[in-house]
């Protein structure tokens, strides 16, 4: 389960990083001291919670969860400010929840205690191991083990297997949204890899990596956006 942190205060940061770190298993991808660079993030990194701050320059945090709340596949988001006064247009926009600064430790924990039980519930229902995939005019189910990388094509992804190539009627980050998180990875705004296919990882420009999958030709890049959460993964 990934989270941003959304707030123009350092010190307020660094005490919910603390908080996230010490007491769950949620990775923390990136922090924003403004609302403006957040959205371009979200919709090229797969992040399931947002930690957001009301008062802040530029886009306050209601007006951006206003407009997050309107993507397809929205983050949860958990409002943190000294405002009460914001709390009833934070849930008209179905915030998962609303903690007031200065943090107490229990109302933080029991919060995180809530989104990781949620994203446990969420894997028990969604769990299949068959997806069903187009190939020409046919649709084709296979194991979701059997994919090895996907890639981003315009509004479609393709999906390849050892031996196959499959067009899927989504974007990228859709399709993700379908896949087990334990399995696999978003490595790239184009590239969905196969975690239990990698045969090699090989350090390349600017601290980034290519990756070797098993079986196949091909090297899937990692980009820096990415790569500490990879790195965390993968125990580099």
């Amino acid at each position: 389960m990934n989270c941003i942190i959304v707030d123009d205060e350092s010190p307020s940061r660094e005490e919910l990083k603390y908080f996230i770190n010490s007491f769950s298993s949620i990775n923390i991808l990136n922090e924003f001291d403004n609302g403006v660079d957040v959205l371009k993030y979200i919709e090229e990194n797969n992040v399931d919670i947002i930690f957001l701050d009301i008062n802040m320059p530029n886009l306050d945090g209601v007006s951006l969860g206003k407009i997050i709340s309107k993507f397809e596949n929205k983050p949860k988001i958990v409002f943190i400010t000294a405002y009460k006064e914001h709390a009833i247009e934070a849930f008209e926009i179905e915030a998962f929840d609303y903690i007031l600064k200065p943090y107490s430790e229990d109302r933080i924990v029991t919060t995180l205690k809530k989104l990781e039980k949620l994203e446990f519930n969420d894997e028990k229902k969604c769990r299949c191991d068959r997806i069903t995939l187009w190939k020409g005019e046919k649709m084709i189910v296979i194991n979701i083990e059997d994919i090895y990388y996907c890639m981003a094509n315009e509004r479609e992804t393709l999906v390849y297997t050892k031996e196959e190539e499959y067009i899927v009627n989504m974007s990228i980050s859709e399709f993700f949204n379908k896949l087990p998180k334990e399995n696999f990875f978003r490595s790239h705004r184009s590239y969905i890899l196969n975690m239990n296919k990698i045969k090699e990882i090989i350090p390349w420009f600017n601290n980034t990596y290519n990756i070797k999958l098993e079986d196949l030709d091909i090297e899937i890049p990692v980009s820096r956006k990415n790569i500490k959460e990879f790195k965390h993964i993968m125990g580099i």
